[in-house]
């Protein structure tokens, strides 16, 4: 079982393939949200940037069966999407101030702007256990 950037659940009993897809939504609460980015909003492929936010390590350590499977989904991941092309990319992320499920207060991360990112405006979005947040717009060179 792991819970995917989309907000859906791949479930797999090594002979099926399962999707599971919600037709409600997370509750608003429970989004991440970015609080600071890049100060100028403009990124350099390749270089590393932090993001402040909340709700950064999520609700839930993600999807765990016993000791048969641990799929921790309780980090931000980082997703770009270039404006023009609607190409998305995802950065690494790194260096969390927490791992902590449910933890109150600001949380940050770095993440690094892929090198083979297009260039232009882009939206960010951090996604933790499959929610993700409203986007920020950044340019990238």
């Amino acid at each position: 079982m792991l819970v995917l950037p989309t907000g859906e659940v791949l479930w797999t009993d090594f002979t099926n393939i399962f999707l599971y897809s919600s037709s409600g939504g997370p509750k608003r609460e429970w989004e991440p949200r970015i609080v600071n980015g890049p100060p100028t909003r403009d990124i350099t492929r390749g270089n590393t940037y932090s993001l402040t936010g909340q709700n950064f390590a999520g609700w839930t350590q993600g999807a765990y069966y016993g000791d048969d499977s641990q799929a921790a989904t309780n980090f931000p991941l980082v997703r770009l999407t270039n404006k023009a092309t609607h190409h998305v990319f995802y950065a690494r992320t790194h260096d969390f101030s927490t791992m902590g499920v449910a933890e109150h207060g600001p949380q940050t991360t770095k993440y690094d702007v892929p090198a083979n990112m297009e260039t232009g405006p882009t939206d960010v979005v951090v996604v933790t256990n499959g929610i993700p947040s409203r986007p920020i717009t950044v340019v990238v060179h």
